[in-house]
This record gives structure tokens, C-alpha cells and sequence, in this order.
């Protein structure tokens, strides 16, 4: 299995300047990869990759602390 990039960069959605996202440590968890950054607008910038409920439960959340229980 590969390894998820640990460092995203997508275009803010305030501002438009590009924004690097760092993927979030998380439980040995294979379902889901949440990325998180923060703009130098201070928009919070979100996105995730796998398991498409985990995903959903974390662009949902507005906890910093969010983790993927099974």
C-alpha cells in the first residue's frame, strides 16, 4: 500500500492564494488521510482522501481534534 503525500497545496477559497495542507496524524487507521492548513487569511482549509462516510465525518467537523473511530 502506498503512502498518502503529507503535504497538500490547493487554492484558498477566500482568497485565492495557494495553501499547504499537512496530513493530520491519526490512529493506525487505514480508512481515511485528513489534511488540515490554514491560510494566510486565516481560512482553515480542509481535505481528505479514503473511506467516503470517515471523509465526509471530517469535512463535517469543525474539531481540531476530530479522530476516525471504528
Amino acid at each position: 500500500m502506498n503512502k498518502p503525500t503529507r503535504i497538500l497545496t490547493f487554492k484558498c477559497t477566500s482568497c485565492s492564494k495557494p495553501v499547504q495542507v499537512f496530513l493530520q496524524k491519526v490512529s493506525a487507521c487505514a480508512h481515511i488521510a485528513p489534511y488540515q492548513g490554514i491560510c494566510s487569511c486565516g481560512t482553515v482549509m480542509k481535505h481528505a482522501t479514503g473511506n467516503q462516510e470517515a471523509v465526509e465525518s471530517y469535512m463535517q467537523s469543525d474539531s481540531v481534534t476530530w479522530s476516525h473511530h471504528h
